[in-house]
This record gives structure tokens, sequence and C-alpha cells, in this order.
């Protein structure tokens, strides 16, 4: 006599493997940079030539090393708004150090990322010990380096973008590291697409391979629970910002050498592009949920659109505002395909 089988109980169901590829979180902003590159390919003749190509990856290079780091910090449930004027300051250090008082080039740069690394510490530090929101305190921060880059360096050099720094003594060797370009299928790259490639695979190593990745994801998403299991809260936090601060560094660096000038305004209001493409890419405004992948994406995403209107031959006065609409498209796709994936067994 056969013996009834119980049917399967659906709590330990397993998942498949679409499923669970549609439950990553930049799987979304794959598919919207793959709609977006065909839609500009096949509308423009400049788009997807090797002269298109390397002005729209020049672009998403220096946002998309920004959004990584911003993405980690939001992965860790923080905001930090001072993470665009970073740029200019870190910029306009080096260049008020070198062509105005004269250090050596190498020592200025590391007088920068000190710098750098001591403002994002500070952020963290405050956020933790005081307890205000991320949002008010490096607001607070982005109005006294905005300050700091327009009233103390014209006080400094009577007026408000370096010049000269082409002439300064070994410029062309952190230019080597930071500004210079090579030759790819008849594009012309700019090293920043490599620091872009680099600070993504760091990054995503760090969340999907090591103990510090973990911490990340959970005090963004329960940071009471994650003090109790050990979690050191403190610590990843200060990291955390000190990260966005050290990629803010980068991009200063990057920036300054590829152009040879900074002025008082660069990076203004570009904290909320590098929020948008990290949402974009996955991230959650609660935190405790993204990828650094997700957010190299969304960043990309952000440059061939920029890049596209203009091929396109539109008006420009659109571009922001087309520029809205395909953002908020990737980020309606990304949630679409998060709902089918969670109820996908």
């Amino acid at each position: 006599m056969a013996t009834a089988t119980a049917p399967p109980d659906e709590r330990v169901a397993t998942t498949g493997p679409v499923a669970r590829l549609l439950k990553r979180p930049e799987i979304g902003a794959l598919i919207a940079a793959l709609v977006v590159f065909l839609f500009f390919a096949l509308t423009t003749e400049t788009f997807a030539t090797p002269a298109g190509a390397s002005t729209w990856l020049q672009t998403s290079s220096t946002i998309g090393i920004m959004a990584v780091a911003v993405a980690l910090l939001m992965i860790g449930g923080e905001f930090d708004l001072s993470a665009g004027v970073m740029t200019g300051f870190t910029g306009l250090t080096v260049g008020v150090l070198t062509t105005h008082w004269g250090l050596n080039i190498w020592v200025a740069i590391v007088v920068a990322l000190a710098l750098a690394l001591a403002v994002g510490a500070l952020n963290g530090f405050m956020v933790m010990k005081t307890g205000l929101p991320s949002f008010i305190v490096t607001l607070g921060t982005f109005f006294v380096l905005q300050g700091i880059d327009l009233a103390l360096v014209k006080l400094i050099i009577g007026q408000v973008a370096i010049q000269g720094m082409s002439n300064v003594p070994y410029y062309d060797q952190p230019k080597k590291l930071f500004g210079s370009t090579f030759e790819v299928g008849g594009a012309t790259i700019h090293v920043s697409v490599i620091w872009w490639i680099a600070v993504t695979i760091i990054a995503s190593w760090i969340l999907m391979r090591t103990r510090a990745g973990n911490w990340i994801f959970a005090v963004g998403g329960a940071q009471g629970a994650s003090r109790q299991v050990g979690v050191p809260v403190f610590r990843t936090k200060i990291g955390l910002f000190m990260t966005t601060a050290f990629a803010g560094w980068i991009v200063g660096m990057l920036v300054l050498f590829r152009t040879s000038t900074v002025q008082s305004n660069t990076g203004i209001g570009q904290e909320f592009i590098y929020i948008i493409c990290a949402v974009v890419g996955g991230c959650l405004l609660t935190g405790g949920y993204g990828s650094a992948v997700g957010a190299a994406l969304g960043a990309l995403i952000y440059g061939m659109v920029n890049q596209g209107i203009p091929y396109s031959g539109w008006d420009s006065n659109w571009l922001k505002a087309v520029l809205g609409v395909m953002l908020l498209g990737a980020c309606l796709i990304n949630n679409w395909v998060r709902k089918r994936a969670e109820n996908a067994r």
C-alpha cells in the first residue's frame, strides 16, 4: 500500500537561478544601461563611435568613482552631502600649495589626501557622537568647505581658479597617474576609467568577500542589533565617511591633472548626482541594501544620457528634464525587477 507524500513546505522552497539573479540589486541598472545604450546607438551617428564612447566613458568615470563610495555609505545607512565639494577642495589644496607657496607637488598631493581623510573622519565622528542625522552634519560640512573654496582661496591667491599648474616642477609625474590617456580601438580612454573600474572591483570585493562588508550591511540594516552582536559600529561608520572623502580626493586629482586647473565651484551640486546613481544602482535610502557594481552602472547611465542628448541634436534646455525621466525610469525598472524576484519561486 502506497503511503501519501506530504506536499513540500513553501517556507523552504528552493529559489531558482533566474530568481536569484533578479534579486541582485544591480540587475535593474544593468537593464536600464542596455536600453539607454541601444537607444542612443540606434538614433545617433556619434554615440557608439570610438570618439563618442570615449566622451561618455570619461564623464561616467569620475561620477562613478564617487557613486561607488557613496553607495557604500548609503548601504551603511548614511549620506554625505559634502562629497561633491570635496573634489574641488582637494584640487584647490594642491593648486594653492604648489602654484602659490611652491610646495613639492607630491607633498601637496599627500597633504590634500590627509585633509580629505580628516574631514571624512570628522563627519563620521560628529554623526556618531552627536546622534545628528548625517544629512545635517554633512550639509554643514558642505557649506564650510564651499566657503573655504571660495573665500579663503580668493584671499590667498586673489582669484577663484588655479592657473599655471602645468608649470609646477614635476607636474608630469602625477599627470601620468591621474591625467594620462591611452588608445583602445581608436578611442582615447582617460586613465580615470581605469580608476573607476579598480574602485568598483575593490568595493565589490569588500562588500561581498570580507568581514568589513558584512559590517557595512549590518550597520545599515539594523545598527542597534549590530552593536549587540559585536559589530564595531563606530569604527565602521567613520571608515565609510573616510572612504567617501578618499574617493573625493581621487576625483579631485583626476580633474586637476586632466585639465591643469580647478575652480572654486568645482563639484558643487554633484553630490545629488552621486546619490541618484547609487539609488539607480539598487541602493535603498533606508540602508542595508545595495551594490557597488550597481552604482557604477548608475553612473554609466548618467554619462550616456548626459552625452547622448546633445548627440541627438535635442535642445540642450531639455537635458536635465530628460535625464531626470531616464533616471526615474531606471529606478522604476529596478523596483519592478526586485518585486518580481521576491514573488518568484
